[in-house]
């Protein structure tokens, strides 16, 4: 894959807004490459308070869905959530539920299986919600796609509340002009509908649930600070479901995170525990590699039920049964993914699919709930749009794509929409359904409406900040934590140096795959630096810039002429009660 390198060169008063806010001019510098401008926007984005929140009511239908809702309530009527088997389904599902609890609500939940039912609520949901006496269904992250089932729901009597996120379905007339697809429920909770006056369409289902739970609360004459009790819940959704940490995203996730770091949920506290980690110290990153995958796993490989389970968990005894299950599973899919990577990489090469600009890699074989890590991967080897189909239980096909920034890939589908049975999603990412015959003519069809170009492929690294080594210190290091919480949008910092002598390197771990450098920091002393990436590469790019006299020379301590340049992340290593500041080598050149 290529990469060409930038630095981001936004232009402002550095030096005047470090005083202004008592921050370094580095750090000033990397809020300006954020697109933050002005005192008060600056201000905003270093305090990120519960203030900046946007008021509820201004989501389109949410009066009205509480007020539908809250009449249930008071008549003792049955209420059925529908969620999905993800991360921010999950989520979603506990904060409505939790919710409804609260206001006295006679509320279950039933999340699809992801083999058996698929994505969203469908007829079998359904029709078993009617056998058992079910007289109003919220779905959330899902229902905005199922115009057909939500009018098989009110045909059959039944009261329909959408709370999702998804990208409203639409189609597009012969003038251009796209004619969108509100399902008939009886109120669509949905900041990407194009009438709705919401501030910020970016929230995630998790999000717009608890938005929802908000003006019930109001409804119900409940304290609007009791929903900020599941704070931690939104922002674990809102990292897991890979939304942009901008604006109102990352203030739900800043105060989720310190919602975390006190938190007395069992479910959640079993689940750090079972992965060796402190509550304190929980950040964004925890989230989404972390903790976000085991909630994941169930829903993949099992059921997603028992990641709801875990996070309703009375009990710690409970929960740390169900959180050591989910950790097992976890594993498992990790050994499983590492197979479909491998397997989808071989086939990519022997058929030569690298050289569409839409690659569609058929794997029969793979778990379907797999296909979307597989199609992430393989879209961060070859930086194009990627789609992983497997075989269906129902004798069809499954898949899910991962996309790049320039490619839309949900309103690309709609071009190809005869030739599947079900799709939805994002620009980033999409899943669906077809007939196995049709999958060579999708991939056909997909190739022949792209408009991407060879420029499209390369990878772009953006540099924040050209620093020396020798200007970072640990204070600095610390000071940056004003930056988090990161995440897509709010990405971590990119650093660069030019022209480092490696002063001696060399390889350590168990499996031999972490390097370990001592670097001239240019100002008479040394650094530590620590490179995780495919070793060998990384050996075969230092002999060929120098030689293999120079790179033996390195690897033993002593003189060479060896020279490069790397962009990197600092960090403070601390072991044994002492600290150390070195730096994590990412890309070389």
């Amino acid at each position: 894959m290529k990469e060409r390198w930038y630095v981001t060169a936004k232009k402002a008063d550095f030096k005047a807004i470090g005083k202004r806010f008592g921050i370094d001019q580095v750090t000033a510098r990397i809020i300006r490459n954020r697109e933050i401008t002005g005192e008060e926007e600056i201000a905003s984005y270093l305090s990120c308070s519960s203030s900046q929140l946007h008021n509820p009511h201004l989501l389109k239908d949410t009066d009205k869905a509480a007020a539908i809702t809250a009449e249930k309530i008071r008549e003792g009527k049955k209420i059925r959530i529908i969620g999905d088997y993800d991360i921010d389904g999950v989520n979603a599902s506990y904060i409505l539920l939790t919710g409804l609890h609260t206001c006295g609500a006679q509320a279950d939940p039933v999340i699809p299986d992801r083999v058996h039912d698929g994505y969203g609520i469908n007829e079998r949901l359904i029709k078993k919600a009617l056998e058992d006496g079910v007289d109003l269904i919220i779905t959330c992250d899902n229902g905005i796609s199922a115009s057909k089932e939500i009018a098989f729901a009110k045909e059959s009597g039944l009261s329909v509340i959408i709370t999702d996120h998804h990208e409203v379905p639409f189609e597009t007339k012969e003038n251009g002009e796209k004619s969108y697809l509100i399902p008939p429920a009886d109120a669509v909770v949905n900041p990407k509908q194009a009438d709705c006056s919401y501030p910020y369409p970016g929230l995630c289902g998790a999000a717009v649930a608890w938005k929802f739970i908000q003006v019930l609360y109001e409804k119900m004459d409940i304290p609007a600070e009791k929903s900020f009790e599941m704070a931690a819940h939104v922002a674990f959704a809102t990292v897991g479901d890979v939304m942009e940490l901008t604006g109102e995203n990352r203030t739900l996730v800043k105060l989720g995170l310190e919602a975390i770091h006190k938190t007395e949920n069992p479910g959640l506290l079993a689940l750090i525990e079972q992965n060796k980690l402190e509550r304190e110290k929980i950040k964004s990153w925890h989230f989404g590699f972390v903790l976000g995958p085991c909630i994941n796993a169930s829903g993949r490989l099992d059921t997603a039920r028992r990641s709801l389970q875990l996070l309703m968990s009375p009990s710690m005894e409970q929960a740390c049964g169900l959180a050591k299950e989910l950790v097992e599973l976890n594993d498992r899919r990790k050994n499983l993914t590492l197979q479909g990577i491998e397997d989808a990489k071989k086939l990519i090469e022997d058929q030569e699919i690298w050289k569409d600009k839409v690659m569609v890699v058929y794997l029969p074989q793979c778990h379907e709930s797999l296909a979307g890590i597989i199609a992430g991967r393989i879209r961060e080897m070859y930086h194009k749009p990627v789609f992983v189909l497997t075989d269906s239980e129902d004798g069809g096909v499954k898949g899910s794509g991962r996309s790049i920034e320039t490619y839309s890939m949900y309103e690309e589908m709609t071009r190809c929409a005869p030739l599947m049975t079900k799709f939805g999603g994002h620009p980033m990412a999409a899943g669906l359904s077809m007939s196995r015959e049709n999958t060579d003519r999708f991939r056909r069809e997909l190739n022949e409406y792209a408009a991407l170009t060879e420029e499209d492929f390369i990878e772009k690294i953006h540099i924040d900040v050209p620093m020396p080594l020798y200007y970072i210190s640990a204070e600095l290091i610390r000071e940056f934590e004003c930056l988090e919480p990161y995440g897509k949008g709010n990405e971590k910092p990119v650093f660069a140096v030019r022209d480092v002598h490696p002063l001696r390197a060399g390889i350590v771990g168990k499996n031999k795959n972490v390097m370990k450098l001592v670097l001239d920091d240019g100002a008479g002393g040394s650094m530590d630096a620590v490179y995780f990436g495919d070793i060998d590469a990384f050996l075969a790019f230092l002999q060929e810039k120098s030689s293999e006299t120079d790179l033996q020379a390195l690897l033993h301590g002593t003189s060479q002429n060896i020279r490069f340049s790397f962009t990197y992340d600092p960090s403070i290593d601390e072991y044994l009660g002492r600290e150390r500041v070195q730096v994590i080598i990412r890309h070389y050149c």
